[in-house]
């Protein structure tokens, strides 16, 4: 089913959490902050619109990094109802991907509800004090290759906030796969 993130609500404070990754260490936001800005991203295995643009992703990550943006992804969907989900498919599919920033299993799906996250991919843009500054999409190409040319809105946005602190007012929001969300009686 797709979902889609609200708008951007400026100035929002990133909350801090504490995860395993799939390198084997655990990460806090403490640790992951960019002396320029923090891309916190919302993704899973198994979603189509994140497998349709994972290189895409990757591909920005490395560029932001030369800017002093960190980035990491995490994972919140219910493993037991959705398995391609799982810590160990999470393993292989950083693996496959060479995916360049920690990516972390919210088993508890804590740190998704606290951020609001609605769909994968869904991406929170931080300036330098942690600051939400970015809620929109990858670029236009959503779940598609992107056309020739296309404007690298998630780029272009972060590298603004590393340079001024402030992102752009007009966003487009991403559309994804909805969060798999344990039932009531499985937290």
């Amino acid at each position: 089913m797709a979902a889609q993130p609200p708008v951007c609500d400026f100035g929002w404070k990133a909350h801090s959490f504490t995860l395993p990754a799939t390198d084997g260490k655990t990460y806090s936001l403490a640790d992951l902050k960019g002396e320029h800005g923090t891309l916190v991203m919302f993704i899973c295995n198994h979603c189509p619109y994140v497998q349709a643009v994972i290189d895409r992703i990757v591909r920005d990550v490395h560029d932001l990094k030369a800017l002093g943006v960190k980035s990491v992804a995490i994972c919140s969907n219910d493993a037991a109802t959705y398995p391609e989900d799982s810590f160990d498919n999470m393993c292989a599919f950083a693996s496959q991907h060479a995916l360049p920033f920690p990516y972390l299993h919210d088993e508890s799906q804590d740190v998704v509800r606290t951020y609001g996250a609605v769909c994968t991919p869904d991406f929170f843009g931080f300036n330098d004090r942690l600051e939400l500054q970015y809620r929109g999409r990858l670029d236009e190409g959503r779940g598609e290759p992107a056309r020739p040319g296309a404007k690298r809105e998630l780029f272009e946005a972060m590298k603004h906030i590393a340079e001024t602190g402030r992102g752009p007012r007009h966003q487009v929001p991403s559309v994804g796969c909805s969060i798999k969300w344990k039932s009531a009686g499985a937290a």
